[in-house]
């Protein structure tokens, strides 16, 4: 582990492996081991760069805005990356991908933004409100069932219930200000606007299952990125890395040349 500090922040990475750097972000809903499975694998290739997102872990909290927490990350970029590293961004941190590629996009290579999307329609942002109020009210305990229940599909837990504890002890881990303060950006993000301006070489995938951010929400993504590709995992959910490790690595192993 080690602790890049910038701008009088600080950032929490985890490095391994060896090659061109790859830079992975996290979701909201997890931390940066929701990648462990695929680590491995990347790291034969790659430099992999684990960060935990402003808030998390050691990282110094961002904010108010998903473009704070994009101009936190790029701040880091000299110090973090030997060049542009190529960007595997899941959930919350494919939001702050975008951002990064829109507003810093020089600094970067390709993206994998997965299972993410650019804004939320009015019906997916009042879960956010809805955690933001809980955990602020009574910690993050409040919301770990029902956070469960959005980064897997139900067949998985049925197959998997050993993943509601594995998932309780991240949550309960995470600071619930900062959570909050996540909650709040995303509930009022709306990077639409500004998905023109990415230049750079872009996959969008998506869980066909996922629930937290549906795949019409990817294809919209997709869309608007020009040049942007999409792949869809069957029966996933908010987290291919984690929960189909294997299918998500098939999905971008051509794409970032693995």
């Amino acid at each position: 582990m080690t602790i890049l500090r910038a701008t009088g922040t600080d950032l929490d990475v985890e490095e391994s492996g060896q090659g061109r750097d790859l830079l992975l972000l996290h979701s909201l809903l997890t931390d940066r081991g929701s990648f462990a499975r695929v680590v491995p694998t990347l790291g034969k290739s790659r430099r992999v760069l684990l960060a935990a997102l402003p808030g998390f872990d050691r990282s110094t909290a961002a904010g108010p805005t998903i473009e704070d927490y994009a101009d936190r990350i790029a701040a880091f970029l000299p110090s973090l990356s030997r060049g542009k590293p190529d960007v595997i961004a899941n959930g919350f941190g494919g939001v702050i991908a975008v951002a990064l590629a829109a507003r810093h996009g020089d600094r970067i290579g390709r993206l994998v933004l997965c299972d993410t999307t650019a804004t939320f329609p009015e019906a997916g942002r009042v879960p956010f409100r809805n955690m933001a109020a809980a955990v602020e009210k009574a910690g993050m305990s409040a919301i770990v069932d029902t956070a469960v229940k959005r980064i897997f599909s139900p067949d998985y837990l049925l197959r998997h219930p050993e993943a509601v504890d594995e998932r309780r002890a991240v949550l309960l881990r995470a600071d619930p200000r900062h959570f909050a303060g996540a909650c709040r950006a995303l509930a009022t993000v709306d990077l639409r606007p500004a998905l023109p301006k990415i230049a750079n070489p872009a996959l969008v995938v998506v869980g066909t299952l996922d629930s937290a951010t549906p795949p019409e929400l990817a294809r919209d993504l997709a869309k608007g990125i020009r040049g942007a590709t999409l792949r869809e995992i069957p029966d996933c959910g908010h987290c291919p890395p984690l929960q189909e490790p294997e299918k998500f690595l098939a999905a971008i192993r051509d794409f970032l040349e693995l």
